[in-house]
């Protein structure tokens, strides 16, 4: 019972708020509600306007009225310090899977009335106080941890006041329509992929036993018969060497396939290990890197 009503009241809320980058609070948008404080204030009114009903004690009825004019005053300031404000989404910063991803938020105000001590907050975040008194706008950066690689959604955000005596509690769930990008946590496994192949493009690796050509050399003392270039030797042009060697390209591929027998997310944090390290070691050098993945293939390239 108690999740059939959380369902419905939460289609209720994305009805009335739906998901938006930018928000005007407004009467429609803030709901109003006395705080635990508040109940007990009320409690406690309710107790002294029994016992100076029954005693018949002006001064316990007179404290009871002046109590609850102050509750009903509350209610209309603490509903000023929310309505007014428009919240903004600025920026998802993106992150690895452990790590936190920064939210950033812009809150401005309309006219020249302060605002104190309002909260935002997502649900397992970080919090954070706003105060607006001079300063007609201002930046705040909100935290929360990411758990799965993928696209982050961080949910409705939380903004809150009990300004200025906690007895009512002024709220709004915004749907700021905010998401960050969380790639697969680096992990080593291993060296980097040999980038060395067939492909004719690149700088020679001179490797006696290959199978591709590169050239002559001249015959030296203790060199394998095997690459003796005896057709040459017997047109009289002397005794030479073959050369054999493999080309050495400067595009690096990093490869799905290459960890076969591997989890998936070990073998997309192994790879997003590697193109850290590729990176970090041959962006100087410009050296191009490419990514092969299951229906998917990045042509080598290199920056962000």
């Amino acid at each position: 019972m108690k999740a059939f009503f959380r369902q419905r009241f939460q289609r209720w809320v994305r009805r009335r708020l739906p998901p938006t980058r930018s928000v005007f609070l407004n009467q429609r948008r803030v709901f109003v509600f006395p705080s635990r404080q508040g109940f007990g204030f009320i409690f406690l009114c309710s107790l002294i306007w029994l016992l100076g009903t029954n005693y018949e004690n002006n001064l316990a009825l007179a404290m009871c009225y002046l109590m609850l004019s102050l509750f009903i005053l509350c209610i209309h300031h603490t509903f000023n310090n929310l309505a007014g404000l428009t919240i903004s989404a600025v920026s998802a910063g993106h992150c690895f899977v452990g790590e936190d991803a920064e939210f950033t938020l812009l809150i401005s105000r309309r006219g020249h009335r302060p605002y104190e001590n309002v909260r935002l907050t997502w649900p397992g975040g970080s919090t954070a106080t706003l105060n607006l008194q001079s300063e007609a706008e201002k930046q705040i950066k909100l935290y929360l941890p990411a758990t799965e690689r993928g696209w982050f959604s961080p949910g409705r955000l939380s903004v809150e006041t009990v300004y200025p005596l906690g007895l009512i509690r002024c709220w709004t769930w915004l749907d700021l329509d905010l998401r960050a990008l969380v790639y697969p946590a680096p992990k080593g496994r291993g060296a980097l992929p040999d980038s060395r192949g067939s492909e004719q493009e690149g700088n020679v690796l001179h490797d006696q036993g290959s199978d591709d050509f590169v050239g002559f050399q001249d015959y030296e003392a203790g060199h394998s018969l095997r690459h003796v270039a005896w057709k040459q030797y017997a047109r009289g042009q002397g005794l030479m060497l073959k050369n054999y060697g493999d080309y050495h390209s400067p595009r690096c591929w990093l490869d799905w396939d290459s960890l076969p027998g591997v989890a998936k997310e070990a073998r997309l944090s192994a790879l997003c290990h590697w193109a850290l390290d590729l990176d970090r070691t041959r962006g100087q050098a410009a050296q191009p890197f490419g990514l092969r993945l299951p229906g998917l293939e990045i042509p080598p390239n290199s920056g962000p």
